[in-house]
């Protein structure tokens, strides 16, 4: 792990750590948006799910207005158009999450216990996993969750700290984000911090 800390630190020394910052921003100012713009960042984290962020952001952008109001059959073929791997299902996903779309934000505010929050959309938004739901409640300004995706498990697998997991069950994710927020406390990161940092080490990006 040492090693890890140490590569870390550079990285924290550089003009990263300024990136870092404005994105933790820009998280924070989402979180104080209207409902409209938080739904739609459900549907970015609803179109990341094993696709490149890059193309899903590009999509995203493109879309815009269209998560909360094109029919499921238009929102289909505009995803598929834009090259998206799954259209159908993630129409389907995000048509089903609009119930949600005018209320979201004051569910979210409405749970003392940030876990137990994370746990209800995992339960109540198809579509949303442990690393989906974790990553829209970041891009909301929430800072004590870690996003695994496979970039994260690559890096911590390489500098030896766990075994690459062939699934990522509910408690095998809870376990690895146990060693992640162990590793953010020992560099005085949040987590969303270090999830910034660990993606950068990976992709050379900050992204949301």
């Amino acid at each position: 792990m040492e090693k890890l800390l140490e590569d870390i630190e550079k990285i924290k020394e550089s003009a990263v750590r300024d990136l870092v910052k404005t994105r933790i921003k820009e998280f924070e100012e989402t979180g104080c948006k209207t409902d409209e713009e938080i739904f739609k960042e459900l549907c970015f984290c609803i179109l990341t799910a094993n696709f490149k962020a890059q193309q899903a952001i590009k999509i995203w952008l493109e879309i815009g207005d269209g998560f909360l109001t094109l029919p499921e059959s238009q929102l289909t073929e505009r995803l598929k158009k834009l090259g998206h791997r799954f259209p159908r299902v993630r129409a389907e996903y995000i048509v089903k999450a609009r119930k949600y779309a005018y209320s979201l934000k004051d569910r979210v505010k409405s749970f003392k216990n940030e876990m137990k929050l994370r746990e209800w959309l995992v339960k109540n938004v198809d579509g949303l996993g442990y690393k989906e739901a974790s990553h829209f409640l970041r891009n909301i300004g929430f800072k004590d969750f870690a996003i695994i995706d496979f970039h994260i498990l690559d890096i911590l697998s390489r500098y030896g700290i766990i075994k690459k997991p062939k699934t990522l069950t509910k408690t095998k994710y809870l376990e690895i984000e146990g060693v992640l927020r162990n590793i953010a406390r020992k560099m005085k990161l949040s987590l969303a911090e270090l999830d910034l940092y660990l993606w950068y080490m990976e992709t050379g990006k900050v992204l949301k």
